[in-house]
């Protein structure tokens, strides 16, 4: 099974993705995912710095695929978003229809999991339009994955979100710079100062999500570790790690120990606790609700 690193999905300074993804070159992963996929007023990195990235981690031996923008809001997100289906180069990750409509026989591509891909029907339209893999909703249970696996077209590779915050919506206003009361065209750039986003409490004190700009997510931290010989039997080809900003490195070395067989699950989610920045959960890999934590399928 192989694994991929997401996209990054938090603000951080150029300098810091710099270094990070040149600690990615050297990490256990496969495939890498480039590109901003949030909100397209963060310009720390514009596209030519993505690519420069990308050429990079290919040299290093990494399958590289380009992340388009989830919500696409204006003409000059467009004129992005068609750059980068037009790269010639590196396969594209679709995350919204219109991303489809510009790869669509043109040239294969990754159907993201922000194209809602809950039945076979819009597995098979996705791959007679080139999908040649698919990234299963993060709320999709595995009752539900078993079935897209059996129906499942031939050439089209099935990727599971497996560690990370949960990206539950995205909307065009932006809560991070709502909670420092400003407007979103004046957001000040305040979600770089959140490297994780900023958690949002219950009024009991407990975390229940975390804002992300114009994303929200889960507070807790999804891990399917403990289900990844699950998910190679039900023929799941690889596994994603969402970037964080501590320790990515370390998960990923973690994930590839659990997976050859060179860790015991239940040590392997142990120490995964101890790097994630929130309490772990996996409620809807088990059709729970999402905060739940099972810890291994019955």
């Amino acid at each position: 099974m192989k694994l991929t690193l997401g996209p990054l999905l938090y603000y951080w300074p150029r300098q810091s993705v710099i270094r990070f993804y040149e600690e990615i070159a050297g990490a256990a992963v496969d495939t890498v995912y480039l590109g901003e996929v949030v909100c397209s007023r963060r310009h720390e990195l514009r596209l030519p710095d993505w690519l420069d990235l990308a050429a990079a981690l290919e040299d290093a031996g990494k399958e590289v695929v380009l992340s388009t923008q989830a919500l696409i809001e204006s003409e000059s997100d467009l004129k992005t978003l068609r750059r980068i289906t037009g790269n010639g180069r590196f396969l594209v990750e679709a995350n919204d229809m219109g991303a489809v409509h510009l790869l669509s026989d043109m040239t294969p591509f990754v159907a993201g999991p922000h194209l809602n891909v809950y039945n076979p029907h819009t597995l098979a339209l996705l791959a007679e339009l080139g999908a040649r893999r698919w990234v299963m909703p993060v709320e999709m249970p595995r009752h539900m994955l078993r079935e897209m696996q059996r129906a499942r077209p031939d050439g089209v590779a099935t990727e599971v979100f497996a560690f990370g915050r949960l990206p539950l919506a995205f909307s065009a206003r932006c809560f991070t710079a709502r909670r420092n009361n400003l407007p979103k065209d004046d957001c000040q750039f305040s979600c770089i100062e959140h490297p994780d986003g900023l958690v949002l409490d219950t009024r009991e004190g407990r975390p229940f999500l975390v804002l992300n700009g114009i994303q929200t997510q889960s507070a807790q931290v999804y891990s399917l570790i403990a289900e990844l010989d699950v998910l190679a039997k039900l023929g799941v080809d690889a596994v994603r790690i969402s970037p964080q900003s501590r320790q990515t490195p370390e998960i990923i070395a973690l994930f590839r120990q659990c997976a050859s067989g060179a860790l015991g699950a239940a040590e392997a989610a142990r120490e995964l606790e101890q790097m994630a920045p929130g309490a772990l959960c996996d409620g809807y890999w088990h059709a729970l609700p999402g905060l739940t934590l099972l810890g291994k399928s019955a």
